[in-house]
């Protein structure tokens, strides 16, 4: 296999999902032995993700975009990449693609961009999406459903889509008692409670709301929530945990560099999300053997098959939510059932090192060719579009 300059370009160093797949992803290939850098375009200051990129020997930079359609970005881009010498320029989000992937062009680098989520977007935009992936040597999405999703959209021609799931840690996650007896303790919540969970931002399309509603009734001593996150929605779901008749048991924690003993403690991982690609959370929790009811969105119906390895229900379902807890709280051994089937899903198919060395063999396939014949650059027309 050969040895690559990387380069992953993102939207910001901050504690999302899909930065947290290209911080694994990068620490995985510095270990390989390939040179990788990290390029936020967001404004400074840092988000917490870069020194995490730098404990794990990758350079972290900032090239900030300046407000509205920022046509100097790709140029600044390049003279960066240029002095890294870039084989390829890996692109997360929508937003980073439409600056990298020109970017990528100037310096004769292959492009690889990652679709991690459905990405809805108002037709300008949309617009200069396609424009951006016309640039992109392999269009990559984290589940079929998605892969789907950019070809009915034509986000990118059909023939360079791929798909490679996203992939964990899978060492980090498993069923722990000590972790699960320290948090609970930590937290005041009885050894022998049901607790109920769930770990991501705070923000509206992650509806959070819906699951304190569905809990709500639930609350008790025996019965109890926890949150882990922050975001913009963290007064607001303070606030409607404040308003259920058991506020006590309601856990709101803030967020946590390392949720693997949070989820530990939990007997039951919620995602009640609006919208998702393949979100890390899921995976996690189902890698520490915990039973998980998730809404059907996104690439989620690819990772669970409903009453095998996991429970789903219609987003914005209240009732559905409220219905699949109960049932989850009055049968423990088939919650067991599928946290185990969960666990061995996870194991057998959403692995880190399965997700990085998709990724090593699709930047083997694209940049080797243009090791002998590289592609023209973009020109300065081009990126006046």
């Amino acid at each position: 296999m050969s040895t690559f300059s990387i380069a992953h370009v993102l939207s910001s160093f901050g504690m999302g999902g899909q930065e947290r797949v290209a911080l694994d992803l990068a620490s995985w290939q510095r270990k390989r032995g390939h040179r990788v850098i990290a390029i936020s375009i967001a404004p400074e200051p840092e988000g917490p993700l870069a020194e995490l990129f730098r404990a794990a020997d990758v350079r972290a930079e900032t090239m900030p975009k300046y407000s509205g359609l920022d046509a100097s970005l790709p140029v600044r881009l390049a003279a960066l990449l240029n002095g890294e010498s870039v084989d390829v320029v890996h692109t997360h989000n929508p937003h980073a693609m439409i600056y990298g992937a020109p970017a990528a062009s100037l310096v004769r680098a292959k492009s690889v961009h990652t679709k991690h989520g459905m990405n809805p977007d108002a037709a300008r935009r949309l617009w200069l999406r396609r424009t951006a992936a016309t640039l992109v040597d392999a269009y990559v999405a984290v589940t079929p459903a998605l892969a789907k999703v950019a070809a009915e959209r034509a986000e990118c021609d059909p023939g360079r889509i791929h798909v490679i799931p996203n992939g964990i840690d899978v060492t980090r996650f498993a069923p722990n008692a000590e972790s699960r007896a320290r948090v609970r303790q930590e937290l005041g919540i009885p050894g022998d409670s049901w607790l109920v969970g769930s770990v991501g931002r705070l923000a509206p399309e992650k509806d959070q709301a819906l699951l304190i509603r569905a809990m709500a009734p639930l609350l008790d001593e025996r019965r109890q929530l926890m949150l882990v996150g922050d975001g913009p929605e963290r007064a607001a779901l303070e606030k409607a945990c404040s308003e259920t008749w058991r506020a006590e048991y309601c856990h709101l924690i803030g967020a946590r560099a390392d949720a693997a003993p949070y989820i530990a403690a939990m007997d039951a991982f919620v995602l009640s999300s609006r919208t998702e690609g393949l979100p890390l959370g899921l995976l996690e929790a189902m890698a520490t053997g915990v039973p998980v009811v998730s809404t059907a969105v996104g690439g989620i119906p690819d990772l669970i098959d409903s009453g095998k390895n996991g429970m789903l229900v219609a987003s914005g379902d209240e009732k559905a939510l409220l219905r699949e807890l109960v049932t989850l709280a009055g049968q423990p051994t088939a919650g067991l059932r599928l946290g185990q089937a969960g666990r061995e899903t996870v194991l057998a198919r959403y692995s880190l090192s399965q997700m990085a060395e998709r990724y090593e063999e699709l930047y083997e396939q694209v940049v080797t060719p243009a090791r002998t014949a590289p592609r023209p650059a973009v020109t300065g027309e081009n990126l006046r579009a």
